[in-house]
């Protein structure tokens, strides 16, 4: 890798770190390509990144944005899985870690905040943005259905009672 792919790693990088709202690291113990494959569709289908750097390319990006405390945890054969959503990249990190023991979750970052390994775990337990914004649109709406259910009511309950007597004088 010459000079200018170099700085323009670093650019590329140093453009992810500013737009993402998490940054995982992973350690690669011996993946095989299909499964390096594997884990970049899921990351892609989960709308994250997966991305393998150099360390030390992958510091000097660092240096300068909300994630430069990460750069210690970058040691030994690490990766980077980001997203801007911030439980998308952990979500499928952690679930890919347990069916495969040859990815072993480091820590990471949400925003300025440290996450550890515990961290990172806690932050896949939650649900996602998506789901988030359905029980929110859920929440918003079943006031709406109550009301109308209740102005509905009334009417329904005056055709029950008349139906009763009908069916009662028949």
């Amino acid at each position: 890798m010459d000079r200018s792919q170099k700085s323009d790693l670093v650019a590329e990088l140093k453009n992810v770190f500013t737009e993402t709202s998490v940054v995982v690291i992973t350690r690669n113990l011996g993946l095989t390509v299909a499964q390096s494959t594997d884990l970049r569709l899921k990351m892609r289908d989960a709308g994250a990144q997966f991305k393998v750097a150099k360390n030390r390319l992958a510091k000097i990006a660092v240096e300068g944005t909300k994630y430069g405390p990460i750069g210690d945890m970058l040691t030994g054969p690490t990766a980077l899985a980001t997203s801007i959503d911030p439980v998308a990249a952990a979500k499928v990190a952690v679930d890919f870690a347990k069916t495969n023991d040859r990815l072993e979750i480091v820590g990471g970052a949400m925003g300025e905040t440290l996450l550890d390994v515990n961290g990172i775990k806690a932050l896949a337990a939650l649900p996602s943005l998506d789901q988030l914004r359905g029980t929110l649109v859920g929440l918003l709406q079943a006031p709406a259905t109550k009301l109308a259910r209740i102005a509905i009511e009334p009417a329904s309950m005056i055709a029950r009672v008349t139906g009763a007597y009908a069916a009662k004088a028949a």
